[in-house]
């Protein structure tokens, strides 16, 4: 089952579900040091666990620059698969391709694109078309 990002009636490709909660429990497990949604709320909240207002889109898209910029310094090695479980690693484990260079560019969709990418897609619609944002699978 694909999941991506949904405003109003487009949908940008992420990934396997996992892969997504994988996307978001690293950026947690790095960058949140007093837990989940302590230092991005728009994004591992409101996203996350429901959606994005469109006029929140502004904050979301410089904490998004400040996660891709902190997660650019961190290798491919120190990806979290579930914060919930630790111990659960990639099915693929360290397999992956030479154009992996660090976390910012480990997640990516099946055509090439950054989740960062596809993120900044949906939030520009969203706040083009005055959209809320959501985590949606199809």
């Amino acid at each position: 089952m694909t999941v991506g990002f949904m405003v109003d009636c487009f949908f940008f490709e992420a990934g396997h579900g996992d892969f997504v909660h994988s996307f978001f429990s690293t950026i947690s497990y790095h960058l949140e040091k007093d837990g989940w949604a302590t230092k991005y709320p728009l994004l591992m909240n409101d996203l996350y666990h429901g959606k994005l207002k469109w006029s929140d889109v502004p904050e979301a898209r410089e904490n998004l620059k400040e996660i891709e910029a902190e997660l650019s310094k961190l290798p491919p090695e120190k990806v979290i698969w579930d914060i919930e479980d630790l111990s659960k690693t990639p099915p693929w484990g360290n397999n992956i391709s030479p154009k992996v260079t660090d976390l910012s560019n480990y997640f990516a969709t099946t055509d090439g694109k950054t989740f960062f990418e596809v993120i900044r897609s949906a939030m520009d619609v969203a706040q083009e078309d005055e959209c809320d944002m959501k985590i949606q699978a199809l």
